[in-house]
């Protein structure tokens, strides 16, 4: 991580390297810069692997798609709204990364706000249904 980082997301990172369960942290840009070991084994590919992933190579690297199968676009994934509406949003996805399997989730993804309302990011926790 670098070091231009906030000590709330620095923190947010460190609890997510200490939770079972799988958590994502997106910076206020969208960038995918952390996620834990829970999280690895349904994104099969850990993180010392990938490092930080820019939001527009998220974006092609993972499809996600309603209860009913229906595409999402990623102005709608939880974490982009969550970011963007600087709102809590909780709900059921499936996601794919590449080739792999389609994993049912429950996403919930919290904004991260700092002093004077500062977006930082988001931390998104997931687990399979």
């Amino acid at each position: 991580m670098s070091a231009s980082k906030s000590i709330q997301i620095i923190l947010a990172r460190q609890l997510a390297s200490c939770v079972a369960m799988p958590i994502l942290l997106v910076d206020a840009a969208g960038t995918l810069i952390f996620y834990n070991e829970p999280a690895e084994a349904i994104l099969n590919q850990r993180f010392e692997e990938t490092g930080e992933i820019p939001v527009e190579e998220w974006n092609r690297l993972v499809a996600v798609t309603d209860e009913e199968r229906h595409p999402i676009p990623p102005e709608n994934w939880p974490m982009r709204v969550a970011r963007l509406q600087r709102r809590p949003i909780s709900r059921r996805i499936w996601l794919r990364r590449g080739g792999s399997e389609w994993r049912h989730l429950q996403v919930t993804a919290v904004p991260l706000v700092g002093e004077g309302e500062e977006m930082l990011g988001v931390m998104n926790i997931f687990w399979e249904i």
